[in-house]
């Protein structure tokens, strides 16, 4: 039984090509420490944030060429049940349900238009130990899309999503909310983005300064994809890392504008 609602957002992890270099870039820009590899499963690296778990690492798999990318898992109480419907609704797994040890059940899959996600029925792993904007930790998540009807008729269909509109012209963006709590957006993908990026889901990380944080991406090798930007929920910038893993810092402490309204 999750601990979580079902659809809420609960952990993060990617693969690297390099893992060490995946370590040191994101120690740097936001102070994790990491566990030793467990080789059970696959050299997977937990990290940490002031002692506290935030995100997995492991080392890319042999013949997997694929760009890095961070994949975001939503609770579920059902791993099977959420699986047949991911199917249901025109989904595909990547992998099918699977027990990871005592730590739970992952399900790794996408929506009908490609955009990578995962489900977790939490064992003794039960997700992220920090709270929603703990800096350092996870802050948000938004699906980027570029067929908003498909993904729009997907996610709340396999999720208990209850959606709503913002209610801003010129602007297609969709906050899904888990009850009375938002837990993710949907944003259409614009020309801000570049036309060679596949759909994704942008996590977002707290830092303590946007600025600063996009500073450091590019001393350490990584780049900017847009912003850094204000916003009535705070300042961030879209960046990747080094091999190429995209990405957002958010400092939800420097907020500007008026909050929009949601119908």
């Amino acid at each position: 039984m999750s601990v979580r609602p079902d659809g809420t957002p609960c952990w993060v992890d990617a693969m690297f090509p390099d893992i060490e270099a995946a370590k040191n870039f994101y120690g740097q820009l936001l102070g994790w420490t990491f566990n030793d590899p467990v080789e059970e499963f696959g050299g997977y690296t937990t990290a940490f944030s002031n002692g506290k778990s935030v995100s997995g690492l492991m080392p890319a798999m042999p013949g997997v060429d694929a760009p890095p990318a961070w994949n975001l898992y939503f609770a579920t109480a059902d791993a099977d049940a959420t699986a047949a419907k991911i199917q249901a609704n025109g989904g595909t797994l990547v992998v099918e349900p699977m027990a990871v040890g005592n730590l739970g059940t992952m399900v790794v899959a996408t929506d009908p238009t490609g955009i990578a996600f995962g489900a977790w029925q939490p064992g003794e792993h039960q997700g992220f130990e920090t709270k929603n904007g703990e800096h350092g930790g996870y802050a948000w998540s938004d699906v980027c899309s570029r067929d908003v009807a498909r993904t729009d008729a997907f996610f709340p269909a396999v999720f208990p999503f209850t959606v709503q509109r913002m209610d801003e012209e010129g602007v297609d963006f969709r906050l899904w909310s888990v009850g009375a709590d938002p837990a993710l957006g949907r944003m259409k993908v614009e020309d801000e983005f570049p036309s060679d990026l596949p759909p994704f889901i942008n996590v977002y990380f707290s830092v303590p300064e946007a600025d600063t944080a996009v500073a450091k991406v590019i001393e350490l090798g990584g780049k900017v994809i847009w912003g850094p930007m204000d916003s009535p929920f705070g300042r961030f910038a879209t960046v990747a890392d080094p091999q190429g893993a995209v990405f957002s810092v958010f400092d939800l402490d420097k907020q500007t504008g008026e909050v929009p309204t949601f119908s």
